[in-house]
């Protein structure tokens, strides 16, 4: 990971994305297609690879059909 501040968050909040998507019934490449964002990218985010945009995280939340918040609800 490149300029990640806080790693421990960004693990957290990939695996309550992976939570959210497997509660959803959704598999990774259902939620990149909804998303429209790449496949890869959803399995980075999910393992705590990358630091994920704000735009990325909007569109993940809509795909989900969850409330942005939602998303970093695991603390």
């Amino acid at each position: 990971m490149i300029n990640v501040k806080n790693k421990e968050f960004i693990s957290a909040f990939g695996g309550n994305l992976k939570k959210i998507r497997n509660e959803a019934g959704l598999s990774q490449e259902d939620l990149a297609n909804d998303a429209d964002i790449p496949l890869s990218q959803v399995g980075r985010i999910e393992r705590g690879e990358v630091n994920t945009t704000i735009s990325t995280v909007y569109v993940l939340a809509k795909a989900l059909k969850v409330k942005i918040t939602h998303l970093f609800e695991f603390q």
